[in-house]
């Protein structure tokens, strides 16, 4: 720790005495890097994978396509091997890694799975037009695996690949040949699988099944329904405002639940999304005929003085939670 550095921000009056004899006190204890070494297991996995898409791509004409199938195969059967035999099998409790490598190992191999699974559908069409069912097997897949091995990367997966499966799913067969996904199944099918996950955060915490999957099902279903939400009001224009009113009903609903459980992230979701709706609203009404000028004026002044409120929104919230942890404000 470069302690000089820190007493010349004393003298010059940027930190206090205070704040220095508490930087002081850390000087010869142990700086963790559990994290850091973790984050760079986690990029490694991930530029691994990349690297292998990246390789199937410029090589397969040299390589082969059932060749880089045996391999990935091989890796992957190789990863959930060492897995299952490294496993201290299943618990509805958290249960800790056996060691450090079995967190990445696992997900390389669901990982190379998805790339599996997808080159054997673009390749050979194995399920022919049913895309959902390349997504639905290894959803299910990922799933199992996210609760037997208590892996939350996995779970994360699996919840993206359910919310790609149910926009697939639901959308026509024609849309997606045509890559247009202006679409209200899509908003629909973005709704459902919101509320499915909502539904299921809620039941891991009421039933005690993997009760610390809660916050990943309700990180991923919060931002899903709110997205949809808005996707609903930008779609249908003639009901904008009721679509509105649904939006806001929600925001308060979580904007309520967030100060009750001092949650600054989720107070910050709400309002964040509750915001981008709002503004839609102003400007919609500022851009009726006869109201031209009205937006040109009326609209930057808006958005200055609703940051400014939102700022100052933020800033209360996070004292008035910082007080309740007992953290100085």
């Amino acid at each position: 720790m470069d302690i000089p550095l820190f007493t010349q921000l004393l003298r010059e009056g940027l930190i206090d005495e205070q704040e220095f004899n508490k930087i002081a006190a850390q000087k010869d204890k142990p700086v963790s890097v559990h994290w850091d070494l973790r984050t760079l297991l986690y990029l490694g996995i991930v530029l691994l994978t990349t690297a292998v898409g990246i390789l199937i791509y410029k090589n397969i004409a040299s390589i082969g396509h059932m060749a880089m199938l045996v391999i990935l195969a091989v890796i992957c059967i190789a990863c959930f091997g060492y897995s299952i035999k490294n496993s201290k099998g299943y618990s509805n409790k958290k249960i800790e890694s056996p060691n450090i490598w079995f967190d990445y190992v696992l997900l390389l191999g669901c990982l190379l799975l998805l790339t599996f699974t997808g080159y054997i559908q673009f390749q050979y069409n194995v399920f022919g037009n049913q895309w959902g069912l390349a997504l639905f097997m290894p959803m299910v897949f990922l799933f199992i695996a996210a609760y037997y091995f208590d892996h939350l990367g996995v779970l994360s997966l699996a919840i993206t690949n359910l919310a790609a499966w149910a926009g697939i799913s639901v959308t026509p067969l024609r849309i997606l040949n045509d890559n247009d996904f202006n679409n209200p199944h899509i908003i629909y099918a973005g709704l459902a699988t919101g509320v499915l996950l909502l539904a299921a955060s809620l039941m891991s915490k009421l039933k005690n099944i993997k009760a610390h999957f809660n916050f990943t099902y309700k990180n991923f279903g919060t931002h899903i329904l709110f997205i949809s939400l808005l996707a609903l009001m930008f779609y249908f224009e003639p009901i904008f405002l009721v679509c509105f009113i649904v939006l806001a009903g929600v925001s308060y609903w979580y904007f309520k639940n967030a100060i009750k459980n001092s949650s600054f992230y989720f107070l910050v979701i709400a309002v964040l999304y509750f915001y981008v709706g709002l503004s839609y609203v102003v400007i919609k009404l500022l851009l009726l005929p006869g109201y031209d000028m009205g937006a040109l004026y009326l609209g930057p002044i808006y958005f200055i003085f609703s940051g400014i409120g939102l700022i100052r929104l933020f800033i209360h919230y996070n004292k008035i939670f910082k007080k309740n942890a007992g953290l100085p404000g």
